[in-house]
């Protein structure tokens, strides 16, 4: 069984390569930036031709947190929907069996019904800070659902919540919130400052899982599950900005204050997803959140460059 891990550099792309190295009866294909560019057609066709991988996971993406959504609209839409129709044009052209689609929580509708199902894709406005990312997902869940409506292939797509953990993005410029929360409360501790300015009231909700558990739920699903619809892949429980920001406070060690800028985004008020289909298939999240920011911290001081200061 070849399987090809595309994007396997980011964090849920080397997650995924961590958790299919402890499994026999597969090689693992990847390859980097430099060797294949998903976002050249002929490129993928050729390299494809060539591999002919069994199945796909496709963990490639151009992601960013609110402020790089906002300033790079037409990067984030064109250059995921290359990548996503390049690798499943080319997989499926090749005689790929069976192929994971992975998307995001923040395909759902802005004001979505809390929880949110999977059938409230589509019901709504999408929120403001990330539509052009979240377009772009939501046109690799149409093809994927295409591609099986057509052509009957083995196409799948799951929507992870808010991740973080091993591999994340610690730039402040351009992460998400928890680890750029980490980043700015370890840069604040080295420089004995009394205060932190996180963006925006704290009020809004998230939940967050360990990359790590989602790599596990993901191969579950891709050898037990086969089905047209979507499928959450989360905790089921959430907490508001203000508490994560506490708890990465203090895995921290940060003695100072957190002040909130209200004149910047809150993004979606609350985004919770509902986890009921895929905790009746027998996975649930293993890493609490308390154990997972430590490990999270733990990573960034020995990996990541933002550490130095």
């Amino acid at each position: 069984m070849k399987i090809f891990v595309a994007g396997h550099r980011g964090m849920v792309g080397s997650a995924l390569v961590r958790a299919l190295e402890k499994k026999a009866g597969c090689q693992i294909l990847t390859r980097t930036r430099a060797e294949l560019d998903l976002t050249d057609a002929g490129a993928v066709a050729k390299w494809f031709s060539t591999e002919k991988p069994d199945q796909v996971i496709d963990a490639a993406a151009r992601v960013g947190g609110i402020l790089e959504n906002a300033k790079r609209p037409v990067e984030f839409l064109l250059d995921n929907l290359r990548m996503q129709n390049n690798l499943m044009e080319s997989a499926f052209g090749t005689g790929c069996k069976k192929f994971l689609f992975l998307g995001s929580s923040c395909i759902y509708p802005k004001h979505a019904e809390q929880p949110i199902r999977e059938d409230s894709l589509l019901s709504g406005p999408l929120e403001a800070t990330n539509d052009a990312y979240a377009l772009a997902k939501i046109a690799g869940v149409r093809l994927a659902q295409a591609y099986r409506d057509e052509y009957g292939k083995s196409a799948i797509s799951a929507m992870p919540t808010n991740l973080y953990g091993p591999g994340d993005n610690f730039d402040p410029e351009s992460s998400h919130a928890l680890p750029g929360m980490i980043t700015k409360f370890h840069r604040a501790k080295l420089k004995g400052e009394k205060e932190v300015v996180l963006w925006g009231t704290g009020s809004p909700r998230r939940e967050w899982l360990y990359v790590e558990d989602l790599a596990e739920g993901l191969l579950m699903l891709l050898e037990q599950y086969d089905g047209r619809e979507i499928v959450n892949v989360g905790v089921g429980e959430d907490s508001t900005i203000s508490e994560l920001a506490e708890n990465v406070k203090r895995a921290v060690g940060f003695g100072g204050k957190i002040r909130w800028d209200a004149s910047k985004p809150d993004g979606t008020p609350r985004k919770l997803l509902d986890v009921t289909k895929i905790h009746g298939m027998g996975w649930k999240p293993k890493v609490s959140m308390e154990e997972g920011i430590g490990l999270a911290y733990d990573w960034f001081l020995k990996n990541a460059p933002e550490a130095k200061g």
